[in-house]
């Protein structure tokens, strides 16, 4: 089975993230297909929407470990690059259902999207910190653009879980939807913005994002120069390696110091 499913329905491009063993953790290759999927239907006059959902009983659980550790992304051209351009040129809309997890790039990718229905189960995180990494995606700029920065350094520098009726609160998520009704929700929304006129739509987006898009940019060239930093550090190899033997990261000094000589 792929990791990423697609079907055509009307205007309309559903995609559907499908690793649901692994809670839909993205790979090197996922992120190259997903910026494909996005760039081909951009140029698709038969595709007005996009609807994004996740398999199983998760949205999206950020990075697969494994993979990441074997391709971590660079200060250039990098599959999480080549997806986060994709989804800043993406001028038409994109409803996504967020059932269950979404951490890491499964929280900052929603940035992004149009419509974001969470789910009574979701769980959102953006825990970057505790893995002695920086935020991605943009969101060093988008998240206290949209909520303040108190309230974002709460969630990025404490890297602390929140749920679905805080991120409606923070304006984060559309609305809170039960999860029996989640996908005919977003269904639904997508069905009635394909009836809408395709020009005008991208219009309306294109106009609404004119203002903040010099800023994201140059916020996505910050991280992916910091990321590509932070991800080779001392600090991030002590995170990982912690990370994978299930035990609390010591960021002390002299660990740091014997993890870089490792």
């Amino acid at each position: 089975m792929s990791d990423i499913i697609t079907e055509r329905s009307g205007n309309i491009l559903r995609i559907q993230l499908n690793r649901p063993a692994q809670k839909n953790a993205m790979t090197s290759a996922m992120y190259i297909t997903l910026a494909d999927l996005l760039n081909e239907a951009a140029k698709d006059d038969q595709v007005r929407v996009v609807l994004w959902h996740g398999a199983g009983d998760s949205f999206s659980a950020g990075n697969d470990i494994q993979d990441f550790l074997k391709n971590p992304p660079g200060p250039g051209e990098s599959p999480q690059a080549s997806l986060i351009q994709a989804l800043i040129n993406f001028d038409k809309p994109i409803v996504v259902a967020v059932q269950g997890a979404a951490i890491g790039g499964g929280t900052t990718m929603l940035t992004h999207c149009d419509f974001v229905f969470a789910g009574e189960s979701a769980k959102f995180q953006m825990p970057f910190v505790n893995l002695a990494l920086v935020p991605e995606f943009g969101s060093s700029y988008s998240i206290p653009a949209r909520i303040g920065y108190l309230r974002a350094a709460e969630l990025v520098l404490l890297g602390q879980r929140f749920d679905a009726k805080r991120a409606a609160e923070l304006g984060l998520a559309t609305r809170v939807v039960p999860d029996h009704e989640l996908l005919a929700t977003a269904t639904e929304t997508a069905r009635a913005l394909a009836e809408k006129a395709l020009g005008a739509l991208q219009a309306c987006k294109r106009l609404m994002r004119s203002s903040t898009r010099e800023q994201l940019e140059r916020a996505v060239k910050l991280e992916l120069q910091e990321f590509s930093e932070r991800v080779r550090s001392a600090e991030a190899k002590e995170a990982f390696t912690a990370f994978v033997e299930k035990r609390k990261p010591n960021f002390a000094t002299g660990s740091q110091s014997k993890a870089a000589a490792a």
